[in-house]
């Protein structure tokens, strides 16, 4: 799977713990930026790696920031990304499953490492649930995106 990632100075350091992990599972990371710890404004990494996946040249995306929100807030004003912030395993089970997520956000300054590298092995490793009531749910988020979102060009 290609992974798009992206992060600020407060991601910086998980987010290469969680790329080394990703290529070591064969998957391939895109990496957006930022590379070190100086002051950066997100949303210059963050935009590009979100329009990647909404034009389909990734797969999914993982982003760092310091709490998780900001990363969040700017992917989801892009057509076809449904981005979630997840603190804990069980919340990236749930985002996958109910929702498609196909941008997980995490906070550095809230979780830590050894958390981070959980929440990614699941959000990697779930699937969407495939009952009806599930795949009605996800349809009537994407009309609505379709409806009020402006297409990624």
């Amino acid at each position: 799977m290609k992974i798009a990632m992206a992060n600020d100075h407060a991601g910086t350091s998980m987010k290469n713990e969680i790329k080394v992990y990703l290529e070591s599972q064969g998957h391939t990371v895109v990496d957006f930026g930022a590379y070190d710890e100086k002051s950066c404004d997100l949303s210059d990494f963050v935009l590009p790696a979100a329009l990647a996946v909404a034009k389909g040249e990734c797969d999914r995306g993982i982003f760092v920031d310091g709490v998780g929100y900001g990363s969040a807030m700017i992917s989801n004003k892009i057509s076809g990304i449904y981005a979630c912030v997840c603190q804990d395993p069980f919340c990236a089970q749930l985002a996958r499953q109910h929702n498609d997520a196909n941008v997980l956000c995490l906070g550095a300054k809230i979780i830590g490492g050894m958390i981070a590298m959980e929440i990614v092995k699941t959000y990697m490793s779930t699937e969407p649930l495939t009952a009806e009531k599930y795949v009605r749910r996800v349809k009537k988020v994407q009309k609505i995106n379709d409806e009020y979102c402006v297409p990624v060009k």
